[in-house]
């Protein structure tokens, strides 16, 4: 802690801060030392952003920023920052500017040609997936689904093919419609992930089959409350290779190589199963 204060924190910047998405505790040593030196703090709701920072001992001068007046607010702390002042810009939980207030003052701030600096910290959906076990190099964020029926089809509509893990945020009011909308749009047995409440003291993570997603719903009406972030496992990976061909491709492996090297290694090759692969194997070795 003594070596933060010691870092550089330069002034006309820009400081775009991560705060908790629940548990206090989640907040960086970096994070409270910029709110400390901060000239004002930018947030989203200054009730909210009050309340935080009483928990940390700290009291500033704050600026309502919100999705109605970011460009108005965005000239007013661009002439503070040119009068060499530190900002820290905050949302009301999380990350600013991901599916939060904060891009179009980032944006108006950097065509400005002064400096913004991250302070990374809390994220719902990245904590979501650290916690979710679905194995994917990728994955898409698709933040709030459209409210209304139509769009929010077409949303997912474009979303089908994608292979990578997607991933939503939604409220407690429409966490069913929204999930039935899923539902019927992807096949049924993908994988999804209810995270509600997450660092909070009612945190659930729950995963299992779309299929069976509604049903896991309605079995509680506490799950009706508390913010959700949904991951929903990408698209099945198209596959062209037939049983002759695996078959082929494994008498060939089995001239050199064990039974269980020769299903991985068809595996890999063909992007089937290994189990399936294996089972296969040791009826062509007569196993």
């Amino acid at each position: 802690m003594r070596e933060v204060p010691q870092q550089i924190y330069p002034e006309s910047a820009l400081y775009v801060v991560a705060t908790p998405i629940g548990n206090a505790g989640d907040i960086t040593l970096r994070a409270i030392n910029v709110l400390s030196i901060a000239d004002a703090i930018a947030c989203e709701d200054t009730r909210n952003t009050a309340h935080l920072l009483t928990r940390y001992g700290l009291s500033k001068e704050l600026i309502a920023a919100h999705e109605h007046n970011e460009r108005e607010v965005a000239t007013r702390l661009i002439a503070r920052l040119r009068a060499g002042q530190r900002i820290a810009l905050v949302s009301d939980a999380g990350t600013p500017a991901v599916s939060d207030p904060g891009a179009r003052i980032v944006d108006a701030v950097r065509e400005a040609g002064l400096r913004v600096l991250p302070l990374p910290g809390a994220s719902a959906a990245v904590s979501a997936l650290s916690a979710s076990g679905l194995v994917n190099d990728h994955f898409y964020f698709a933040g709030f689904l459209p409210s209304r029926t139509k769009q929010r089809e077409s949303a997912l509509a474009a979303l089908r093919g994608m292979a990578a893990t997607l991933v939503f945020y939604e409220a407690p009011h429409r966490i069913t419609e929204t999930v039935d909308a899923i539902a019927a749009a992807f096949e049924p047995t993908r994988q999804i992930v209810f995270a509600r409440e997450l660092t909070k003291l009612f945190e659930e993570i729950h995963r299992c089959t779309l299929q069976d997603a509604a049903a896991w719903l309605a079995a509680d009406a506490h799950r009706q409350k508390g913010e959700y972030v949904i991951l929903v496992s990408g698209a099945p990976v198209a596959n062209d290779v037939d049983d002759a061909e695996a078959e082929r491709i494994l008498a060939i492996l089995l001239e050199e190589c064990s039974v269980k090297q020769a299903a991985a290694l068809a595996a890999r090759i063909t992007g089937l199963k290994k189990n399936a692969l294996y089972e296969r194997a040791l009826q062509m070795k007569g196993q």
